[in-house]
């Protein structure tokens, strides 16, 4: 153990105690609070991120993965990803402060934004980040002049046409241009020690996996005729944390994989390495967010009084949290969450056309439509499942919780396995579509069982 994350960080569960039923506490205790003053709140299973790094370590096994900070920096999730010796890649000086902060060494911080502040250069060079990434001229001569000793990845475009997040017109190098910038880095007397690129979340295509990789071997041989060595290749983010995504992991590490025995083959003497954020955190976070307030609104709808014996009617409910903080999905992904009940609903009671809403006067906050829920009040809780992307940290400027609390638990089954005391068995594949209990579900080899999993070496 390194030391990151103790056993007061969490809740201890024994193995058959689940999310749920860590929840209904929850809740019921927020309920009875005096104060009522916790309008949202979530449980997180640090259990499930263990066992997605055991996951990616079978299916990935040439891949070092490096944890994407912006997309959920909760302090329970950076310690329990440090105890695994992942990497971290940091956005800015923010992110690189809370992750030295909790002891992660420079070593293993990779300042991967291409578009940085020159105050913020300056802090990396200070603090002893010295791997970051460029795409254009521009960025590589404050670079030169902020932090001369900078190893620099070089960051090119991708054709992320199919992908739900486009990053390729913000960010990355055209291949044309890379040749220019690697003759610019040369006569700088800037060392560019590897290439890096990112296909956007949610790319169905796996070929862009396969191109873009083959288009880095290119980069590669350019930058070894200017005299460059370089020995990392970044193969960025994007990857899915849900298991219905339209892809599963598995299909894209097959390509991976493959791609990298052709173009980069074992013993190259390249380091591999990824950045993940969404396929850690997505399925670990569970939120319970209260109903505020709610009105009924009759529809206008002729005849229909006559045929029922009374006038149909839908129901708004307000929540404590909207699309401005935590539901900011509903606006960047077009996704539409689908809440739980807390309270068991009879099957005799009546559904009706229901909506929800977040917190702020804007015609715009509009969580989920088209609902059909039955008659709920005020202080009952929804449940929203797989909720921990680009939410925690994210509360609403207008109205809603600056910051929302978050409850960690795992099993001690998880707790032994993270110590590297015992490896749990693989889940009986007859068992998958059951309830699974907190950190269940193992995906591990025996293979996982040497040292080195835990502690990987630094970036440098």
């Amino acid at each position: 153990m390194a030391g990151y994350l103790s056993e007061t960080d969490f809740v201890m569960v024994e193995e058959g105690f689940s999310t749920r039923d860590l929840l209904e506490e929850l809740t019921l205790g927020a309920s009875q609070a005096t104060a009522g003053d916790v309008a949202a709140f979530f449980v997180a299973d640090l259990g499930a991120v263990v066992r997605k790094h055991f996951c990616l370590l079978k299916c990935l096994p040439r891949v070092r993965p490096f944890y994407t900070v912006k997309c959920n920096s909760s302090p329970g999730v950076l310690k329990v990803l440090a105890e695994l010796g992942l990497g971290f890649s940091c956005a800015n000086k923010a992110e690189m402060e809370l992750v030295q902060r909790i002891g992660v060494p420079a070593s293993k911080i990779v300042y991967a934004n291409p578009c940085k502040q020159i105050a913020q250069i300056k802090y990396a060079a200070k603090h002893g980040v010295r791997l970051l990434s460029f795409d254009n001229e521009v960025e590589l001569a404050k670079v030169v002049k902020s932090h001369p000793s900078a190893k620099m990845v070089l960051c090119i475009a991708t054709d992320d046409s199919h992908s739900l997040s486009h990053l390729s017109f913000k960010f990355g190098a055209s291949l044309k241009s890379c040749r220019h910038l690697l003759e610019n880095a040369k006569r700088s007397h800037v060392e560019v020690v590897g290439v890096s690129f990112h296909v956007g979340s949610g790319c169905p295509d796996l070929h862009a996996y396969t191109q873009s990789i083959a288009d880095a071997r290119l980069v590669f041989e350019m930058g070894a005729e200017l005299g460059h060595r370089m020995h990392i290749l970044d193969l960025g983010g994007g990857f899915p944390g849900l298991e219905g995504a339209k892809v599963r992991f598995e299909e894209i590490a097959t390509v991976i994989n493959s791609a990298l025995d052709l173009y980069f083959p074992e013993g190259c003497g390249v380091d591999i390495l990824a950045r993940l954020g969404r396929y850690y955190v997505t399925s670990a976070f569970t939120l319970a967010v209260s109903i505020i307030a709610k009105k009924e609104v009759l529809l206008d709808q002729p005849g229909r009084e006559e045929e029922t014996g009374s006038t149909p009617k839908t129901i708004v409910y307000h929540l404590g949290e909207g699309v401005y903080g935590i539901f900011n999905s509903v606006l960047f992904d077009n996704t539409c969450p689908t809440p739980i009940l807390q309270k068991k609903s009879s099957t005799e009671q009546p559904l009706y056309s229901s909506s929800l809403w977040g917190p702020v006067a804007d015609g715009s906050d509009c969580v989920a439509e088209g609902l059909w829920l039955p008659q709920l009040h005020v202080g009952d809780w929804l449940v929203f499942e797989n909720m921990g992307a680009y939410t925690v940290g994210m509360g609403s400027l207008f109205g809603g919780t600056q910051t929302c609390r978050v409850t960690y638990a795992m099993s001690r089954v998880a707790w032994e396995a993270l110590r590297g005391q015992l490896l749990p068995a693989e889940q009986d594949e007859d068992t998958e579509g059951m309830c699974k209990p907190l950190s269940c579900g193992w995906e591990i080899t025996d293979t996982l069982c040497v040292g080195p999993v835990f502690t990987p070496a630094s970036i440098m």
